[in-house]
């Protein structure tokens, strides 16, 4: 598959008639001249060809609470090897990620690994998952694809931490390999992702339409509550509205709170009531799982029971408090069912965020 070192082949693209080639993964449909880059950075024409310029290499890698991701209903409590590459087919404002997924600089990739030896650091440090986040792994679809057969094959699930911006058929051979994502909605208006992430809703909602409707990844979603932008009761109550009536009432929300970065100083940080708002909007709309996040909430980390109103996971931050789920995910208290992915008692990894290296210096890495 390698071409050389990093660089490898790519599938979704095709020629143009005016000599130049277009890349076919994402709905920027990028146009390129040979030398040429796709806006992700990462993705280019050499040879007349699209190629992956990063295969192999990573920005880091580290040991996190699944809960982080943030996913609250797959497999709570266990540690999750967390690791992305450079670059990002979006170009949100707001990004607090912004020295990762916009970095123009090869020393941004400084620890390199194989998808074997990823999936084999994962299982020999207890994880029972690998994500793929911190920059989208839309962009690195080759790499994130090869990463997680290699984890199935030693029994270790895989999680896509995205923008969900991609075409239908990439989208198709990605999520064939996924367990779990979580999908990034970052507003519910064609306004905001044109001017604050140079992109469009409607692909997102179709992402979230085919993972929810059309796989068994489980899915959840995020939406970054930003003051002025993207706050409104209004656009709080279409995009619970359409989630619940679109996806069902099982897809965990999570509402979490905006600080400033990158290219967005003018607005403030969210307050809590503002996290809080959106909250019981959603709950209102029908909603059974809906968190707040970046903020210290017990109620709004807490896992209540659709039925009877009980609490199943009571969380402080990332640390689980309090359990009254079955082995099977259910009320101990009325017997239903809680949605998500549980396989026994929680994990007891809480807040440890544990950085780990693989494969050490690569070359025009920094030290």
């Amino acid at each position: 598959m390698t071409i050389s070192g990093t660089v490898v082949p790519t599938r979704y693209w095709h020629r143009l008639e005016d000599g130049r080639v277009q890349c076919d993964l994402c709905p920027r449909a990028c146009k390129l001249h040979d030398g040429q880059r796709g806006m992700c950075f990462v993705r280019a024409c050499e040879g007349g060809e699209v190629v992956l310029t990063t295969y192999g290499r990573s920005s880091g890698f580290c040991v996190d609470p699944v809960e982080k991701k943030p996913l609250n209903h797959f497999l709570p409590g266990t540690p999750i090897l967390s690791f992305g590459t450079a670059g990002c087919n979006l170009a949100c404002r707001f990004c607090q990620n912004w020295d990762i997924s916009k970095s123009r600089e090869i020393d941004t990739l400084a620890d390199s690994a194989s998808p074997e030896g990823i999936a084999a650091a994962a299982e020999r440090l207890g994880c029972r998952s690998v994500a793929f986040t911190y920059n989208d792994p839309v962009i690195f679809h080759e790499y994130a694809i090869d990463v997680a057969q290699a984890c199935h094959e030693r029994g270790i699930r895989s999680v896509a931490v995205t923008a969900g911006y991609i075409s239908a058929e990439p989208r198709v051979e990605f999520y064939r390999h996924m367990d779990a994502a979580n999908v990034d909605l970052k507003a519910f208006t064609d306004r905001f992702y044109h001017e604050l992430c140079a992109a469009k809703l409607e692909p997102v909602l179709d992402t979230l339409r085919y993972i929810r409707h059309e796989t068994d990844v489980w899915l959840e979603i995020t939406n970054l509550v930003i003051p002025g932008a993207n706050d409104g009761d209004g656009e709080l109550e279409a995009l619970s509205q359409w989630v619940v009536g679109e996806l069902g009432p099982d897809v965990p929300l999570h509402f979490t709170a905006f600080h400033p970065d990158w290219k967005m100083f003018d607005a403030p940080p969210t307050p809590p009531a503002t996290l809080r708002r959106a909250r019981d909007i959603a709950r209102a709309n029908g909603a059974r799982y809906v968190y707040t996040g970046n903020v210290r909430d017990l109620e709004g980390g807490t896992t209540y029971c659709h039925g009877c109103g009980a609490p199943l996971i009571v969380r402080d931050g990332y640390t689980i408090d309090d359990w009254a789920l079955t082995p099977d995910g259910r009320c101990v208290a009325c017997n239903a069912a809680c949605a998500g992915v549980f396989e026994g008692p929680p994990g007891a990894w809480g807040t440890r965020r544990q950085p780990v290296t693989l494969g050490g210096q690569v070359p025009g890495g920094k030290s």
